[in-house]
């Protein structure tokens, strides 16, 4: 029996067959600057989903609950290789 895409087990390997881990983000915008908080680096998105739960309700978290943003990201493989500019 093959497992869903999606299913929160399982779900770490690319069609390519590298691995993938679900970055746990909290991301709130303001005026000045906005927040950009790492909260944490999951096996499965379940596991990402799971730590929201137990983060939600703390201070900072508890006011802006649509903050949490879970994003996978492919290990192996470069994701900034352009360079930068200083401004």
């Amino acid at each position: 029996m093959q497992k869903s895409k999606h299913s929160g087990k399982g779900d770490n390997k690319t069609r390519s067959g590298s691995v993938k881990v679900y970055l746990l983000w909290f991301v709130e915008e303001q005026e000045e600057s906005d927040i950009e908080l790492l909260i944490g680096v999951y096996a499965t998105r379940a596991d990402a989903k799971a730590a929201v739960e137990r983060v939600k309700s703390q201070p900072g978290f508890a006011t802006y609950p649509k903050g949490f943003q879970v994003c996978p990201y492919e290990i192996g493989k470069d994701h900034w290789s352009g360079g930068f500019v200083k401004a």
